[in-house]
């Protein structure tokens, strides 16, 4: 297996941000891309990511294959990456071979660990609501949302789509009209409820994408989409709260 990037910036940033859910993950390698579909520990979040061999100026796998490490040291390698590197992954004896080459050479070994994790499953989910909106305004709005409680809720209508949190004493409320700029697709009025603390970290995928997709359903999970075609996708399954929590 050899795949190499030209530009780290997608897988870079993409680990770095699966790495605040999930420490230690299975990638599975195949035709398709460079896949991860990984679960927190609490078993409340779902992260899918995908880095298409498009991505990528040299993909050269000779069958599918899976390796497992641990995330925390594969970010704290990326990091170590510059504009101008570029970066190749191998397998080596029982480790992943990263080198970053610009001007000098640079590799480092990552062990391949051993998870017990059964498979995971992207769950069939089907969503009455759907949202187009710029990345930075979604941000906003949960960061908006974040000083006055640990909970917010997504409330969308055909023409409109609001944040809204409650703490014991303060509210806050952000109303969006759809626009150009911000696509709703909702037949009804539609409402459910989410952890502040994970969007957060979620949200930061608007460093993939000047776009996220959102969809929900009545108190039903959320799936928070960024992606730029024929490059990389980073989705995300959030277990909704109940409205009495």
């Amino acid at each position: 297996m050899i795949l190499t990037l030209a530009d780290a910036k997608y897988l870079k940033e993409s680990i770095s941000i699966i790495s605040d859910l999930v420490k230690e993950a299975t990638f599975n390698i195949t035709n398709e891309g460079f896949e991860l579909i990984a679960m927190d520990p609490a078993t409340v979040a779902m992260v899918i990511f995908k880095l298409l061999p498009s991505s990528f100026v040299e993909y050269s796998i000779e069958q599918p294959m899976e390796i497992a490490i641990n995330l925390d040291n594969f970010k704290q390698i990326l990091r170590r990456t510059k504009s101008d590197d570029i970066v190749s992954l191998s397998v080596v004896e029982n480790s992943l071979e990263i080198t970053l080459k610009s001007k000098n050479s640079k590799k480092f070994n990552l062990p391949i660990i051993e998870l017990d994790n059964k498979e995971q499953k992207i769950p069939n989910l089907e969503f009455s609501t759907k949202i187009n909106i710029p990345s930075s305004m979604l941000s906003e709005a949960i960061e908006d949302s974040s000083i006055v409680s640990d909970a917010v809720s997504f409330v969308a209508s055909p023409d409109k789509f609001s944040v809204k949190a409650e703490g014991d004493l303060s509210k806050a409320e952000i109303d969006m009209v759809a626009d150009d700029n911000l696509k709703v697709e909702s037949s009804a009025t539609t409402r459910s409820k989410y952890s502040i603390d994970y969007l957060k970290k979620m949200i930061s995928g608007s460093k993939l994408s000047d776009t996220a997709d959102i969809e929900f359903s009545e108190s039903y999970p959320l799936k928070l989409s960024y992606k730029v075609i024929d490059k990389v996708l980073l989705s995300f399954i959030l277990a909704p709260r109940m409205e009495n929590d």
